[in-house]
């Protein structure tokens, strides 16, 4: 402990809004290179191997397997799948020394794709789910927020690749069980979440929200069992058509 690399601070820092961001910076967790932009020091290095380490187990667990892909992205991938354009001012764009273009990787869906489609030959390979933790990229117009918002972080990213549409289902549950058992063992509080697949498409999206005083996104639930992000969350009324007698009943709701 003696020789620790870790540089508390006293005071909280003026530029820190979030209470997360105000105590990794006081514990000597992480210091700020650039906007967005964050080293991790020792002590949060050794957190972050302790939760990769819980992943890694939950991910085997359903049969998932760890790879690694590169960071870079050819351009060609992104307007093979069209969202070069629609991915918006966020997908951090650069040339190589040619000329040819790249993107740093918010999300892997092309790399993966183009991966199997020319390996997985037989639906008897399938389902087939592969993972990664690596390094993302989006270019925040504010970053802000401290990890929670910032221009480079640390994802687990996972593509699971099914004959039919059960499969997929199954595939889908596995990986929604294993998030909720991964919070549940780092001591998160975490609800599954109707939300709005953004980008990444789909029909279907959930994510698992932390309950906190402060965040970057709201809720609505009920006690039910309903929740949803507020971008995601919709309801319906119905109307009786008709005429009435113009008189108030209360009813119970």
């Amino acid at each position: 402990m003696s020789r620790l690399y870790a540089p508390t601070l006293k005071e909280d820092p003026a530029e820190a809004e979030l209470a997360s961001h105000r105590l990794l910076l006081r514990a000597g967790m992480i210091r700020k290179t650039a906007a967005g932009l964050y080293s991790y020091l020792p002590l949060a290095w050794r957190s972050i191997r302790k939760i990769e380490a819980v992943i890694r187990d939950e991910m085997e667990g359903i049969g998932a397997q760890e790879m690694m892909a590169p960071v870079l992205t050819p351009a060609e991938l992104w307007h093979e799948s069209g969202r070069w354009d629609a991915y918006g001012p966020e997908l951090m764009r650069i040339a190589d020394r040619h000329g040819r273009e790249f993107a740093l990787g918010p999300t892997h869906e092309e790399t993966f794709t183009d991966l199997v489609k020319n390996e997985l030959r037989s639906y008897k390979q399938l389902p087939c789910t592969l993972y990664q933790i690596q390094d993302k990229f989006r270019d925040e117009m504010r970053p802000r927020f401290g990890l929670m918002r910032g221009r480079e972080f640390i994802m687990k990213d996972a593509y699971s690749f099914s004959a039919t549409q059960e499969s997929l289902q199954e595939c889908y549950e596995q990986e929604k069980a294993a998030y909720a058992r991964i919070a549940e063992r780092c001591g998160i509080y975490a609800l599954p979440v109707v939300a709005d697949s953004g980008q990444i498409g789909g029909d279907t999206s959930v994510e698992f929200m932390a309950l906190a005083d402060s965040g970057e996104a709201e809720l609505v639930w009920c006690d039910c069992g309903f929740a949803a992000d507020v971008e995601a969350a919709a309801t319906r009324v119905a109307v009786t058509e008709g005429p009435g007698d113009g008189t108030l009943t209360k009813v119970h709701t």
